[in-house]
């Protein structure tokens, strides 16, 4: 017995049960989306079909960076490609790696597909992290404390506030709310 399915039902069915997070948006706000994307941020389809893509972001201000960017970037190339903090459902924040194609160039945010994938360590950032302050980074904002953290890590507090210690002295931050936006915007 043949295949009653049409190529375009196979297209459709191999984009939603990919192991790839993809979606389509248009303008920045999300028209389609596959179930490894939903997943990855932890939410179902209705709760993101039609809204911004800024859902998914830790703060306003990484989106307008991260899309001021791409968009000098995509009115020369077809392609942009970085890694940032995005935010899970639960509000945890996570390193990404995200990956996107404009199917519009006159209009590069006209209509864009885009995979993410979480991933561990950054490989570039204009401020050179170690693993371990990249590591500790992500539990700060998240709003952990140094003892918090010591725990997760199996390591001293004390240990942990060396570390933050430092990343405040490389960000050049005064206090926590600034240290945790700095980390945030951080490239």
């Amino acid at each position: 017995m043949d295949d009653p399915a049409t190529p375009e039902d196979m297209e459709r069915l191999a984009f939603r049960v990919s192991p790839a997070p993809q979606v389509i948006t248009r303008d920045r706000v999300m028209m389609d989306f596959n179930e490894a994307f939903n997943a990855l941020f932890g939410y179902r389809r209705d709760d993101l079909l039609g809204q911004s893509i800024l859902r998914l972001y830790p703060s306003m201000a990484d989106f307008e960076a991260i899309g001021n960017r791409c968009l000098g970037w995509l009115q020369r190339y077809r392609s942009y490609s970085d890694e940032r903090f995005m935010q899970y459902r639960d509000g945890e924040v996570f390193w990404a790696r995200a990956n996107g194609y404009t199917l519009t160039p006159e209009a590069p945010f006209g209509l864009m597909v885009w995979h993410f994938e979480r991933i561990d360590n950054p490989i570039q950032a204009t401020v050179r992290l170690t693993p371990r302050e990249r590591q500790i980074s992500a539990y700060i904002v998240n709003g952990l404390t140094c003892k918090e953290i010591g725990r997760k890590l199996g390591i001293s507090h004390r240990t942990v506030e060396v570390h933050r210690a430092r990343l405040m002295k490389k960000l050049e931050a005064k206090n926590t709310a600034e240290l945790v936006s700095k980390i945030i915007v951080l490239r």
